[in-house]
């Protein structure tokens, strides 16, 4: 029997006024469940105690092949013998002490122990072969300028720099093996949700789907406007009503608002939210068609300031570097290369009468033109109808010992006579000629840019295989990417992928 007050509502209602029930919310799939009962058991600690736990564990790892090192060098026979006196283990306890701190100090420095790394192994393995580089050398530099007693053994160090890295990198390799385990990577990836939607977004959620060691997961975006449909697969969960609600159900670690027109008169408040449910705040500064990476906040005269920052190539102590090891390895190339250039001269000029080395203006540092060096691969008469272009893969202009030396890059060996000159550099941007690209400054953005530098033999995005006739853009981006992150480090990686790197060239 219904009561007084259900009857009172029925009649309030009016005649022919039938009940609406309240709309409950669709039932979630076996899936959703399962994807909503992990995110609840997401430790977000986790990252932190696992940052200490690789520190401890390096710490023991390095002592004990500190001690290895010591015993390998005064306790067997081979090597014992050759000690100038018997020596003790509690001898060397300073050496291995300072030794082990010191390299723990380095390896902080290198940005081991940040809890972006902790996925990047590739990133942790190459900042451990630097760090034990710079090591090994301060160590036994500092222990031979301050003649400890004992003197230090240089064979100790060197045994212990081979050692301890070595030790180092086994260690790492099981544990990020752990780490890449399903249950565990989700809790160290942080995860993103982007408020609005633009190039930039898409280009970031691009890059961390392709990256299987990435940091970061994006999670999905907020609305700001309607039509803002990702060419990407992303969940879009809300609008901003909904922002609060959105970063507890799906356990979001970082907000990134990519549309500043979409909330202008409350970015404040929508910071302010993100500070009262404690995750990260950033802002892709999509104004700014520059150099993103290298803006900088100063302070002048007590007033913030956002710039952009010098690249690390428009310092003196790096040029000086860079041209040292240009020169050292150009002198090198060439004596190294000077066979094969007889060899392939003499086999282009029994295919194709003519001159064997081949001038070709190019644009180099600051859109200054010079003549790069190659040996002749094609024609002599490639270019007689006037036109300009690039070549390709079947391209019938090519010699037939052409094709073969274009694939294994053996033409662009007389270059290290131009980077002797000062024209290019070991590793750079790829020089382009300037017909070819006399309008890309007004069509790519940041185009120029790339001139910053001297243009290379090799460089970042002819190892990823961008060169020719391929997607300008992409090159762009990698040249630019080269130029922000330059280290003498990364010219020495990309030295190494060369030999490994055998995609056609165009």
């Amino acid at each position: 029997m219904p009561s007084p007050n259900e009857e009172s509502d029925r009649h309030s209602q009016g005649p022919g006024t039938l009940e609406v029930p309240k709309p409950r919310p669709p039932a979630e799939s076996p899936e959703e469940k399962a994807r909503t009962q992990r995110l609840k058991l997401r430790d977000k600690a986790l990252p932190e105690r696992l940052v200490i736990t690789s520190l401890i564990c390096d710490a023991l790892v390095i002592t004990y092949a500190l001690v290895f090192s010591f015993w390998l060098r005064f306790e067997t026979p081979m090597l014992a013998d050759r000690a100038p006196v018997p020596m003790a283990l509690h001898n060397y306890s300073g050496y291995i002490a300072f030794g082990g701190i010191a390299l723990i100090f380095t390896l902080t420095v290198f940005g081991i122990y940040e809890r972006q790394a902790l996925l990047r192994f590739r990133h942790v393995f190459l900042q451990v072969l630097k760090s034990a580089c710079v090591w090994g050398f301060c160590f036994l530099g500092f222990a031979l300028i301050f003649k400890f007693s004992p003197p230090i053994s240089r064979v100790f160090v060197a045994i212990a720099t081979v050692l301890v890295p070595g030790a180092l990198l086994v260690w790492r390799i099981a544990f990020h093996s752990f780490l890449r385990r399903s249950s565990v990577a989700m809790s160290l990836r942080q995860r993103i949700l982007f408020v609005g939607w633009n190039h930039e977004a898409e280009r970031l959620t691009k890059a961390f789907s392709h990256d299987p060691s990435c940091a970061y997961e994006v999670v999905g975006l907020v609305e700001l406007r309607e039509g803002q449909v990702p060419a990407v697969k992303v969940r879009v969960l809300g609008d901003l009503s909904d922002l609060t609600d959105i970063i507890h159900r799906e356990s979001v670690d970082m907000v990134v608002l990519t549309d500043v027109d979409g909330v202008k008169e409350d970015i404040v408040g929508l910071a302010n939210t993100c500070e009262r449910e404690m995750v990260q705040f950033k802002v892709i500064p999509s104004y700014f068609q520059i150099l993103v990476s290298g803006l900088h906040l100063e302070t002048v005269s007590g007033i913030p300031v956002l710039g952009v920052s010098r690249l690390p190539l428009d310092r003196f102590v790096n040029i000086l570097i860079k041209r040292l090891v240009d020169v050292v390895g150009a002198i090198f190339g060439l004596i190294v290369s000077a066979p094969l250039i007889l060899i392939f001269g003499a086999l282009v000029y029994w295919e194709s009468r003519g001159a064997i080395f081949y001038h070709q203006r190019r644009l180099g540092r600051n859109g200054v033109d010079f003549d790069i060096l190659k040996i002749r691969s094609m024609k002599l008469d490639a270019e007689a109808d006037g036109k300009v272009g690039w070549s390709t893969a079947d391209d019938p202009r090519r010699l037939k010992i052409g094709s073969f030396m274009r694939r294994w890059n053996i033409d662009e060996l007389p270059q290290f006579w131009n980077v002797l000159k000062g024209e290019m550099s070991l590793v750079g941007p790829r020089p382009e000629r300037p017909e070819l690209i006399r309008n890309f400054k007004h069509e790519i953005p940041h185009y120029n840019a790339r001139h910053n530098a001297k243009p290379g033999i090799t460089g970042w995005a002819q190892v990823k295989g961008l060169r020719g006739d391929t997607d300008l853009g992409e090159r762009i981006s990698c040249d630019l990417w080269y130029l922000e992150n330059w280290s003498i480090f990364l010219d020495f990686q990309i030295l190494a992928m060369t030999f490994f790197n055998n995609k056609n060239a165009c």
